[in-house]
């Protein structure tokens, strides 16, 4: 079957004959588990505490002033695979139906939306039609889309089908096989430029997600940086700057090939951090500190020491790798993201996409329970599921979301609302649903902090220091 999509997919596609300055090399560079505020550089030029306060990445901070920083970049979800997912395909989590990662909870008062757990054949990625583009394509470190693995969905090469526990065995020299994944991909890139093809590469690190391996130097570096931190709060620091040091290499053996003029180098992270700390939230929930994730991108036409403050998400990647490879029309029909070329060239005029609001859609429970998300101009609205209740905050005044204006002003509330509902209806995205079989005097704790919407922190944790 996906011989036949595909060969189906090359007869409609027009792509570049031949090699030119219309098709740079990629490198697409993915941590996981990082937070907005969780590299040495900030995320915002006005905000000093848009960065981590003692963990050191050198190598990111470079990189951030030879290229663009985005201040609004957003994962399309706050959990690991559904925005692998939604960058392969470049489609809204919510409309694929696969919007958590770990197994279903039970025993809370609703019972979770469904999440599927295989990217099917028939699904195109954006390796297949990079490839079809003559690119060379690579996939290394973690996949987590099962689906026969990354050589099942255009990649070339890749460390097959992996997941979280295949860092496990990595340990020092090769904390989470950060340093081995990088000589794979060094070697991957110096293969493809002496074939004069392209490449398009994902690194896909199993950092900062636990175990949290690190080099001991480092992790006893930052037990002196961080004194009366737990254990994984200083693993997880260690690995960040194990994970720089990764990226380091990588930047090098551009420069050594001659090819970091005309090679993409984007860095992001998957979701938001798992300390729960600097914006409100973390991994696992739609709040600002789930899936607002730093991101920085360096390459052919965009401007050093430059910022963007338009709102982007992981999505829009798909349509901009696809311009930059000179793949012609049509491209899927179905695609969510936006082309974000015109950003990185300096426009600052919002990103075309089909809709003008980004909606995030978790019904699960795990940082928080299920509910969902819109964005639209300055506003966000998070609705929860169990209760109804809704939160509204200017992010333009209130990055932190301290201040919910949904009784302060009910018409606009409602009115992000229904457009909410509206998006999840023609998405037929999976919804939570009563449970027949509750019992409050039953019911578990949730796997990952946070608590109940009704129990929901009120302040803001010490600025600065999450992952």
């Amino acid at each position: 079957m996906r011989t036949i999509t595909l060969f189906a997919l090359a007869l409609c596609l027009t792509v570049s004959p031949v090699r030119g300055a219309e098709q740079p090399n990629i490198l697409f560079l993915l941590s996981d588990d990082q937070a907005w505020a969780g590299l040495s550089c900030p995320m915002h030029p006005d905000m000093p505490d848009s960065k981590h306060a003692f963990v050191e990445t050198p190598n990111l901070a470079h990189l951030a002033e030879q290229g663009m920083r985005f201040s609004a970049a957003y994962a399309p979800a706050p959990v690991c695979s559904p925005t692998r997912i939604s960058l392969q395909t470049g489609r809204n989590p919510a409309v694929l139906r696969w919007t958590k990662a770990s197994p279903p909870e039970f025993g809370h008062r609703l019972i979770e939306g469904e999440s599927r757990k295989d990217l099917r054949d028939d699904e195109v990625t954006v390796a297949d039609l990079l490839r079809a583009a003559g690119y060379a394509t690579a996939h290394y470190g973690k996949w987590h889309l099962n689906g026969g693995g990354p050589e099942a969905h255009g990649y070339d090469e890749s460390d097959g089908n992996t997941g979280n526990n295949d860092a496990a065995p990595h340990g020092p020299p090769n904390p989470v096989d950060i340093f081995g994944m990088g000589s794979r991909a060094a070697d991957f890139m110096k293969r493809s430029h002496a074939a004069g093809k392209p490449f398009f590469i994902q690194m896909s690190y199993h950092a900062l997600h636990y175990p949290e391996n690190a080099t001991p130097a480092l992790i006893e570096k930052y037990r002196q940086l961080a004194p009366g931190g737990n254990d994984k709060e200083i693993g997880r620091a260690a690995m960040a700057e194990d994970l720089d040091r990764g990226v380091g290499e990588l930047l090098a053996k551009l420069d050594e090939l001659g090819l970091s003029e005309s090679t993409y180098v984007i860095y992001m992270s998957d979701n938001g951090g798992s300390n729960r700390r600097t914006l409100m939230g973390g991994k696992g929930d739609l709040w600002e500190g789930g899936i607002r994730v730093p991101l920085i991108v360096r390459g052919p036409g965009v401007a050093p020491h430059s910022w963007c403050h338009q709102r982007v998400v992981g999505y829009d990647w798909f349509p901009t790798f696809c311009h930059w490879a000179g793949v012609k029309q049509p491209l899927p029909s179905n695609l969510d993201g936006g082309d974000l070329s015109p950003l990185l060239a300096g426009s600052t005029d919002p990103v075309k996409r089909v809709r003008e609001e980004l909606v995030f859609h978790f019904p699960h429970y795990q940082g928080d329970t299920p509910h969902s998300a819109i964005l639209l101009g300055d506003h966000k609205l998070i609705e929860f599921y169990e209760t109804g209740g809704q939160k509204l905050f200017d992010l333009s005044k209130d990055i932190g979301e301290q201040n919910n204006l949904a009784q302060a002003e009910p018409e606009l509330a409602n009115a992000l609302a229904s457009r909410l509902h509206a998006y999840l209806k023609e998405a037929n995205a999976a919804m939570p649903t009563a449970n027949p079989d509750y019992d409050p005097a039953k019911e578990p704790a949730m796997n990952r902090g946070g608590g109940k919407e009704k129990k929901r922190q009120k302040s803001i944790m010490k600025v600065g220091e999450g992952f």
